[in-house]
């Protein structure tokens, strides 16, 4: 008979979550492939998983063990499939803006108003006031990236506010923007999966906050980590192979639930924080040490900042970005400090998943914080996303207006037939581009939530060049220049497509460049000087950019991508 395998914190074995988990994967479509494993120290392992048929959807899994990095890899893809958020960045098409729904059959739309107030009936009091404390946020600008839909107005999606039951809804633009994958899970139970959102989202409240403060932790006796044979094989294995771990309780004097274990590289002085959180201190403890090297090989631990002196650098937005993104951001040095700020507390807050949840739910309320939880069931698979308003932003809230990635709902219909535009839309577009204080550097790909393999032009393509290819088409000889000029410092584009802009440069400054044809041809070649005077003649517009569409499917990969997605509900009607 064979033996299953149980961990703490969660309600199933790891043999029965993995094989139930693949097999609701498969009834909608989805199989999962391990494309690489890493089991760099003792009891450390991490998994890298991607779906067959679209590699773009992809999760890493860690664990101390082989099946407990696999179940947390499966589940991690459960948990995105659920929540959606494979295809947050990403548009999902005129199409699909346009039936009966675009993310989920409970969700709801607002249309705009006349003034650009938001909706009343969008969030609560409360949360306008913390969204939009001015009401000078144009409702437009809350439209999702996903629909790109500004005439059908503002999709919302229902949250259960935990304190008295009442549906919020939130718009799935502020979603996106503040709060990217923090608090989303899957699990076995529906209280197992709650019990790791909200974990997780005071592992990222109380790590910005150590890390923007300055604060210097308490280590964890070694009577204590020795409790914990495994953790212990897996700190020592790490010391063994040359590298400095501090292990820290990073519970702020027994308030949080959360853990830290720090690498310090000799070779570099590069330092490394990695954090974990549970109400019980094992389980904390054991995803701080697996976090710190999931996906990463012991080759790989180089090059991390080495500490700074600079609190204004440290607690810079920027910096906690890095570090929600891969914990690569610096550490401040008193972070190293022999003295700590707070006493180690030995403490473990549960036993049960039960009580994992009510402890947890119970130390926000202290906070004077709201818990607003949707729960997402339709793989026949328990998914959810918690967000603590006031606590589990990764972005800050000031991005709605400035950062928005609704920024480009009102250019996408234009490029979408960019190849097909008239010299007015062009001239519109270009005006447009000039005023939407956008950096030259901006990606469109990012902007447009556009999928497009490396190395093509539509990767490559950044807002300044756009602008020169605009400004040739309709042959606006300065901003071209402009363009140009700007062009040849960035330099980060294919060496060909450079070449030609420069060749672009050299003919607009040159009185009469027919007297250089030999010389040019020399310097830059028939080809690429054919291609230059084509765009300065403007008998060719936009080389190298195909025409999208509206539903983008001039790119493979992106018609890939929602093919996946249509895969979520093909036995829905109406979808």
């Amino acid at each position: 008979m064979q033996t299953e395998s149980f961990i703490p914190g969660k309600d199933a074995s790891l043999e029965f979550s993995i094989a139930t988990m693949q097999q609701k994967l498969a009834a909608r479509g989805f199989f999962l492939e391990e494309s690489s494993w890493l089991n760099p120290a003792e009891n450390i392992w991490s998994c890298h998983m991607r779906d067959k048929a679209c590699p773009m959807l992809f999760t890493n899994g860690k664990g101390a063990s082989e099946l407990a990095a696999r179940a947390s890899a499966i589940g991690e893809f459960i948990e995105r499939l659920g929540c959606h958020y494979f295809w947050t960045h990403f548009y999902l098409g005129e199409t699909r803006a346009n039936r009966p729904f675009v993310h989920y059959p409970q969700e709801r739309w607002f249309a705009p108003t006349e003034d650009g107030a938001w909706p009343a009936e969008l969030l609560n009091p409360e949360l306008h006031a913390f969204y939009n404390p001015d009401s000078d946020i144009d409702g437009s600008v809350i439209v999702d990236l996903n629909s790109g839909n500004v005439d059908r107005g503002i999709c919302a999606l229902p949250y259960t506010r935990l304190r008295d039951g009442t549906t919020t809804w939130i718009p799935v633009n502020i979603i996106g923007n503040l709060y990217v994958s923090n608090g989303m899970s899957a699990g076995n139970t529906k209280l197992e999966a709650r019990t790791q959102a909200l974990s997780e989202i005071f592992e990222r409240q109380v790590k910005y906050r150590i890390i923007s403060e300055g604060l210097c932790l308490p280590d964890v006796p070694e009577e204590v980590i020795a409790r914990y044979p495994g953790i212990a094989a897996g700190v020592k294995s790490l010391r063994d192979a040359g590298f400095g771990i501090l292990v820290k309780d990073a519970s702020l004097g027994g308030r949080y639930p959360v853990m830290n274990v720090t690498l310090l590289h000799p070779k570099d002085q590069g330092v490394f924080p990695s954090f974990g959180a549970h109400p019980r201190f094992e389980i904390a403890l054991e995803r701080a040490l697996t976090e710190l090297l999931q996906g990463r090989s012991l080759e790989s631990l180089e090059d991390f900042p080495e500490p700074g002196f600079d609190m204004d650098e440290i607690s810079a937005v920027a910096n906690l970005e890095i570090h929600f993104v891969d914990s690569s951001g610096v550490v401040s040095w008193n972070f190293l400090s022999d003295k700590p700020d707070y006493d180690f507390a030995d403490w473990n807050f549960s036993s049960t998943t039960q009580e994992d949840y009510d402890w947890l739910c119970a130390c926000i309320a202290e906070e004077g914080k709201d818990v607003y939880v949707a729960d997402f069931e339709e793989l026949d698979a328990y998914a959810c996303r918690i967000l603590v308003p006031g606590m589990s932003e990764i972005y800050p809230v000031e991005d709605l207006q400035w950062e928005n990635n609704s920024v480009g709902n009102d250019i996408r219909p234009a490029l979408v037939r960019l190849n097909d535009l008239s010299d007015e839309e062009c001239r519109t577009l270009l005006d447009d581009l000039q005023t939407m204080n956008l950096g030259d550097e901006r990606p469109l790909w990012e902007i447009l939530g556009l999928a497009v393999p490396l190395g093509t032009a539509w990767k490559e393509l950044r807002i300044g060049e756009l602008k020169t290819l605009l400004a040739l088409a309709i042959g606006d000889v300065e901003v071209a220049r402009e363009g140009c000029d700007w062009i040849h410092h960035y330099r980060q584009m294919n060496q060909g497509r450079w070449l030609v802009y420069r060749c672009v440069e050299a003919l607009l400054n040159l009185d009469e460049p027919a007297n250089f044809t030999h010389s040019l041809t020399l310097l830059y070649g028939a080809e690429t000087l054919r291609q230059a005077r084509a765009l300065v003649d403007r008998k060719e517009r936009f080389f190298g950019l195909a025409t999208l569409g509206v539903d983008f499917e001039g790119s493979a990969m992106h018609s890939n991508l929602l093919a996946a997605y249509d895969k979520l509900f093909a036995s829905t009607a109406g979808a």
